[in-house]
């Protein structure tokens, strides 16, 4: 049951700390709420402060690496729209995956830059905020298809926010009842729940059972909030399908999340594919 410390971790949702006028939103887009350090920061506590008005790019990423060596993690997924993440997987390929995040409502934009991320930077992933875009597009709406088709094309998971959403923005774009429409249109997309799908988290267990290409991932969840049917199903029939992803340095930094990791009654044929193995599949590591 307890946590194996010989497992380098690949970490789906990590970043870096960033100049006081750099976006900080981790999904790179604007949600005003009246000037909180956080868009969700009601719902955490302890926030670390992500501001680093003197820092440069190199700065950031040596923060990020020395709290990963710290804690076992040995990959991060980091979003290319941070300045930061495209020095760091240059300098360091071997610790750090690049995600390109997109916003359906440009839909030929969208389209054009997955592709011009992939030959540019070799992106390992495609992620979005669908109840953060501006309008909001819900999950199954034909806005994503091309987004999708693209995916599929070239390879490449999509990962997206599910569920009632943090920051203070309607949540219909992210109900994960959608989710099924969009896995039986493409039954070759592999696709990854964000940030918990809650309060629906027993229908995205019932859709994985049901779609062989969608997963979880645990971001944006402080280890002893886990929702527990997660949990079960991980130990049971979905030790394929959850995978780790943290919220580093944004809201919840990696030392808080490994010390309240070795609490969660995993079994132990479930610490590799949750903390490892699922993650290197789906990004090809």
């Amino acid at each position: 049951m307890a946590r194996p410390r010989d497992i380098a971790a690949i970490d789906t949702l990590i970043g870096f700390r960033s100049p006081a006028d750099v976006d900080r939103n981790p999904a790179n887009v604007r949600v005003s709420q009246r000037g909180d350090k956080h868009p969700a920061d009601y719902m955490f506590r302890e926030i670390p402060d992500t501001a680093r008005p003197d820092d440069d790019d190199a700065t950031a990423i040596a923060d990020t690496l020395a709290a990963m060596d710290a804690n076992g993690v040995g990959v991060g997924l980091v979003q290319l729209g941070h300045p930061a993440a495209a020095p760091a997987a240059r300098a360091f390929p071997d610790r750090f995956a690049l995600a390109t995040q997109v916003d359906g409502n440009d839909v030929m934009g969208a389209v054009r830059q997955i592709r011009a991320d992939h030959a540019a930077h070799g992106i390992r992933a495609v992620s979005a905020f669908p109840a953060g875009a501006s309008p909001p597009i819900p999950l199954d709406d034909a806005h994503w298809y091309p987004v999708y088709t693209t995916c599929v094309e070239l390879g490449l998971p999509f990962f997206a926010t599910a569920g009632v959403p943090g920051p203070r923005v309607p949540m219909a774009a992210q109900q994960v009842e959608a989710i099924d429409r969009v896995m039986y249109d493409f039954p070759d997309l592999v696709f990854v729940m964000r940030h918990g799908g809650e309060p629906w988290e027993d229908l995205a267990v019932k859709l994985m059972l049901k779609w062989p290409g969608l997963h979880y991932s645990t971001s944006a969840f402080a280890p002893k909030h886990y929702p527990p049917g997660i949990v079960d199903y991980a130990n049971t029939r979905g030790t394929e399908k959850v995978l780790y992803g943290g919220y580093h340095p944004y809201a919840l930094e990696l030392d808080r999340i490994f010390a309240e990791l070795d609490d969660v009654p995993f079994r132990d044929h479930v610490w590799e594919p949750f903390l490892r193995g699922n993650a290197a599949r789906i990004l090809g590591l």
